[in-house]
Formats: C-alpha cells, structure tokens, sequence
C-alpha cells in the first residue's frame, strides 16, 4: 500500500514510524513532514493546509488511504475533498471537524446530549464577557471559540487575569478570527487525562489512557502550549473511572454525532478532568493528541495500519488490540520562548546518541535537516537544526512509570541545542498516585 501522512510535527512521526512496521506498507509519504519523518518516508513539499494539492498528489500517485495529523486541514475540509474524488481517507468531515473547530458547538452539543462538562456562557461582545466576569465568582476559563493550536485557553483565578483574557482574545485578535466569540466557563477541579477514540461511524474501539501537560512550566504554572509531555498509562483513567467515560460521555458523543454528523471515520480526543463528581469534559478534539500519541504508540503491538483500515471500512467492531504492559513517558524539548516568539536554526547534537539507548525513540516535531554527509562504511552522518517550538518528543518505555521517567530524561540530558527548553515533572502525578496507594 501506499500511504500519504499529512502533518508536519511530533505526531505525524510518529505516526510515520508505527505505520512503517506493517507489513501491508510499500512506500510512505509524509506532506510535509519534518527532519525525522526523512528517514522512514519521503517528505512532500505541500502545506498541510493545501487541501487541492494533497488531493491532486493523492491522485497523481495513487495513493491507497491518507491519514490526516493536524486539526486545521480537517476543520478546512480535507476529507469532504478526498471523498469528492472517491479517495480513501482517514478523519472527519468538516461537519464533524466543528467539535474541534468551533468550541461554541461543543459546548451546545454536550448540552444537548447530557455530557457531563462545566457550565458555560458565549459571547461576541468584550464589554458583556467582561461584566459577566466582573458580576459572578471566579476562577473562571477564558477560550478562543475557534482554533487556536492549543493554546487559545486561559485559566483565570482573578477577575484581572479574566479581563486580560478577555482582551487578547477579543480586542488584540491574538488568534485572528478564532476570538470573535470566547466561551467563559467555571474552573473545574482535579487532575485532567486524555482518553481517544478511533470511530468508524458505528463502532468505537478506546485507545490506553494517557495525560498530557499543557502549561509551559513545571507544576502546571504558565500560558498554556500544544503540550510538554505525556505519559501512558495514565492512572487517574484507569478502571471505574475509563468504564464510566466510557458509559457517560463517549457513548452519549457516539449518540449525538450518528444523529447529527453525515460520517465521521477518524478519532475522537477527549480532553477530561477527573472531578470528585467523575469525569467531565475540558475539549474534543477530531485527531490524535500531540503528544499523548508518542506515549501511546510505543505501546500498541497491534498493526495501526490495520486498524484503521478497518476504522476507514466501518469494521472495528472486528478489531483487538494488543498493548504492552509497559509504561511510556514522552518529554517535549523546546525552543527557548515557545509557546510564543522563539528562533529556529540551532543545531542539534546528542540524538543518534540518545536513540542508541534501548527503548528509546526521539520522535522529531520541528527539525529539519541542515546537512547530510556520508562517512565510512556508508554511514550517513545527518545534522539536525531546529525549526519549530516544539523541537522533539523524547519517549521511552520503562517496566514501571518511575523507570519509563527516569530512561526518558537520560536520554533527554544526551540531547542539546542552545537555549533548550523542557519541564522536568513529566510523569510525577502518576508517581505521586502511585505512592499514595503504597
């Protein structure tokens, strides 16, 4: 078969590198890709975003089943274009694509359909969000409606931190049109996890429990990012509480999208927080978490390009997945001032050293390659520069979560580019949960 993956981050090497292992895959291609994605994949210089291109090059080469990373090209209606020209594809149409793409229509679809989530209030004018938050108690989360590459939330414990949310969402335009309207809701209490759902639209097959880290900062202090790091299994998902989403919010979203969406054969993300009344819905998004991915790949035994094959052919239902018992712990290294300005163009060593360590895989998110040069015994020697914020996802395998912690960092303490960046607590709610159950 040949596959084309779109994307050009952590995520879609990561996708690149599972897929690569099955044995039904002839010829990988990644649009565009990225430094890592090179090694096992021919990169395609075509934008994620140009959906008539990746059309036009599925055609072209025959392509037999696409797979869709990022959000903004399902939520631009790439698969609505695929399935115009009868091109297989894997991810929700533009209809679906609205649970991401619009955090208005998710708030309103849970509602609808009885989703335990926080309460909520929209608004399209600054001066009524402002008096809204002014009037009621806080802590309050200020959200972009639209896309906002993840990073469009502010959790607000002040009415000044509210007000200043408020701002760079609706008068500074911070994410463009994305701030036309802001959803303002109560600040929910406990520990949030991830879990996703591959959908074919009838059945759903959950993938292992993982939780991501948002904040830029140890502890969960600062702006939020695309994401520092994750780990799996994530243990406050795990049991009564993974059976419980399971009955009170997967099946009920399962409801509510074969009644009102067309088709979706793609994933479900569910970003939760684990409450003292149970598990309640932060987001949807319409594709694979970055990073909760990397830490959930390295565990699947079973064939992912099989899986969603079937995914593509309404046939899950069909579908066991094998898992390794082990725990996976990804870090995300950045660049120094993401999630906002940062320079690209450092050259970065350390990571054929740090991928010599068993169990470990560097996935690449914004590299590319500066040079290549061919040494003895037709070794080739490739020299990585950075090219995003988030540079690399450092993941390891470990027989606990405390070991799959420990090889992640050494190998991350291998790796260098000036000005790196990377927390130093991923993984440690799991640890403390673990402790406390000692």
């Amino acid at each position: 078969m040949k596959i084309l993956v779109v994307g050009s981050g952590g995520r879609e090497h990561a996708l690149v590198w599972k897929i690569s292992k099955s044995p039904e895959v002839n010829k990988i291609y990644c649009a565009p890709g990225n430094g890592g994605t090179s090694a096992i994949a021919e990169n395609v210089n075509i934008s994620s975003n140009d959906i008539v291109g990746l059309a036009d090059f599925a055609e072209s080469e025959m392509i037999d089943l696409t797979i869709v990373g990022p959000e903004i090209p399902l939520a631009a209606g790439i698969v609505d274009e695929f399935y115009k020209r009868d091109l297989k594809i894997f991810g929700p149409t533009k209809k679906g694509a609205r649970l991401e793409s619009s955090k208005i229509f998710a708030k309103e679809f849970m509602k609808k359909y009885n989703i335990p989530t926080a309460d909520f209030e929209v608004f399209d004018n600054k001066e009524k969000a402002i008096n809204f938050v002014k009037k009621n108690k806080g802590p309050f989360v200020v959200k972009a409606d639209g896309l906002a590459g993840g990073k469009g939330v502010f959790v607000c414990n002040s009415f000044i931190e509210a007000n200043d949310a408020i701002k760079q969402i609706m008068t500074d335009k911070k994410f463009g049109d994305s701030g036309n309207h802001v959803v303002i809701e109560e600040k929910l209490a406990g520990e949030e996890a991830s879990m996703i759902v591959l959908c074919d639209g009838k059945n759903i097959l959950p993938l292992v429990s993982s939780q991501d880290h948002k904040p830029i900062f140890d502890q969960d202090e600062g702006p939020n990012t695309g994401g520092m790091g994750a780990y799996s299994p994530a243990p406050v998902l795990e049991s009564e509480v993974f059976d419980k989403t399971i009955q009170t919010i997967v099946k009920p979203l399962m409801r509510g999208i074969q009644k009102e969406i067309d088709t979706y054969k793609g994933v479900l993300y569910i970003g939760l927080m684990i409450t003292k009344e149970g598990p309640k819905v932060l987001e949807f998004n319409v594709r694979f978490g970055d990073p909760e991915i990397q830490a959930i790949l390295p565990r699947l035994k079973s064939d992912l390009l099989s899986i969603i094959k079937a995914a593509v052919e309404e046939r899950l239902d069909k579908v066991e997945l094998e898992w390794d018992n082990r725990a996976c712990v990804c870090v995300v290294m950045a660049s120094k001032g993401y999630p906002e300005s940062y320079e690209k163009g450092k050259i970065i060593t350390g990571i054929g050293e740090a991928e010599e360590m068993r169990d470990v895989i560097v996935f690449h998110a914004g590299t590319k390659i500066k040079s290549k040069e061919l040494r003895a015994k037709n070794q080739e020697l490739i020299e990585y520069i950075t090219n995003g914020g988030r540079v690399l996802d450092v993941t390891a395998l470990g027989n606990t979560i405390e070991d799959a912690i420990k090889k992640s960092y050494d190998a991350v303490n291998k790796i260098h580019f000036e000005d790196a960046y990377f927390r130093k607590d991923i993984g440690g709610k799991a640890l403390k949960r673990s402790f406390n159950k000692c």
